[in-house]
């Protein structure tokens, strides 16, 4: 059984056609990303993800380094740049792993603005249009989470209302799924988290 640190609170599904969803391989994914959420820890050592409660004051940059690098322990690969467009290449994504019929399924942890989460969606979603992807997964802060990060990073509230507009994409097979985190707590007596550092001090 897996020790939850950081909070899932939802997971939401806006696109899901085809079995994919269902098979033992998005079963396997799901339990990967679970796995790397709930093994962020702060303070480091405490089995526990409290955060220091001034407003604006914690970095998202470490916590997504830290989820990043537990998927890359279980054979993800980092920092990925796939041909998932058709007219010009994206930035790469976050983290992929390659399935045995050579598509791959994406992860994106919101490390920027709202127009980033924006981003990172349509760039799943051009994936799965083209085939290159089979699915694709967007973690975000929600809203009790949000205030404590970096000023404006994208959160789940105010992504929310667009949701119909991924959900009407024209897809043939694949899976699009958001997750919610959430700390445990917060309190004064922990560090804050620094912003740009190096994530894998979190795990």
């Amino acid at each position: 059984m897996l020790k939850k640190l950081m909070k899932i609170t939802e997971i939401k599904t806006l696109i899901e056609v085809g079995n994919f969803k269902s098979s033992p391989e998005m079963k396997q994914i799901e339990n990967h990303l679970r796995q790397a959420i709930y093994a962020i820890q702060h303070p480091q050592g405490t089995g526990q993800f409290i955060l220091h409660p001034k407003k604006k004051g914690n970095g998202v940059k470490p916590i997504k380094d830290a989820f990043v690098s537990t998927l890359e322990d279980l054979g993800w690969e980092p920092e990925a740049r796939l041909p998932i467009a058709v007219y010009k290449k994206p930035g790469p994504l976050d983290a992929v792993i390659k399935l045995p019929n050579g598509q791959h399924y994406a992860v994106e942890w919101e490390t920027g603005n709202i127009s980033s989460s924006h981003r990172a969606l349509n760039k799943i979603v051009v994936g799965l249009q083209t085939g290159q992807l089979i699915g694709g997964t967007l973690v975000l802060p929600s809203g009790n989470m949000y205030p404590y990060l970096t000023d404006r990073v994208g959160n789940y509230p105010e992504l929310e209302p667009y949701f119909s507009v991924w959900e009407s994409m024209d897809i043939k097979e694949g899976v699009l799924t958001i997750i919610v985190v959430e700390q445990d707590g917060v309190s004064l007596d922990v560090p804050r988290i620094q912003k740009g550092t190096d994530g894998r001090a979190l795990r």
